[in-house]
């Protein structure tokens, strides 16, 4: 173990590994910074991934501390209120391919995988948890009409998705 600023020095005794000297620095630096903080964000998460019974609305994974309440419309958007309306309970990887728009949800809740990630050859996470999506229906809706997604605001947030798609 090296303490902050020391220099870890390793020699590469491995066969093929070339025999060459590794320097390592211990580079980790913290500092202090203020940031605003979406306190309304606890709660929209929490009343979100409880309407759609603790799990995802596209794989139903069902370990809530690996879901996210996910906007509909961005929660910096004038209409991205933090109503569960406006929220999809979505894993982490979901949330963050709805985000990025690879996937759109359109009104009629099926889910659409764009057009050049279809196409993509990687591994399985990508195939299973990406590309089979394409043209099926969320797997879980909340129980309350309420608290189900709202198609205007899911018709808005499909049109940027084809916006991407189309580009």
């Amino acid at each position: 173990m090296t303490a902050p600023g020391e220099v870890l020095l390793a020699l590469d005794r491995t066969p093929g590994g070339g025999g060459g000297i590794a320097i390592e620095i211990d580079g980790r630096a913290y500092g202090a910074r203020e940031a605003k903080t979406r306190l309304h964000q606890h709660g929209f998460r929490t009343r979100v991934i409880t309407a759609y019974d603790g799990r995802c609305a596209m794989c139903e994974l069902r370990h809530p501390s690996l879901l996210d309440g996910a906007h509909i419309v961005p929660d910096g958007h004038p209409d991205g209120l933090a109503i569960t309306a406006n929220g999809l309970s979505l894993c982490k990887i979901h949330h963050a391919a709805y985000d990025q728009r690879f996937i759109g949800v359109r009104p009629d809740m099926v889910i659409e995988v764009d057009d050049d990630l279809l196409h993509e050859v990687d591994g399985p996470m990508l195939r299973h948890g990406l590309q089979d999506l394409h043209r099926e229906r969320l797997r879980v809706l909340p129980r309350r009409r309420v608290d189900r997604p709202d198609p205007i605001r899911l018709e808005w947030r499909y049109t940027q998705f084809r916006e991407r798609r189309d580009a």
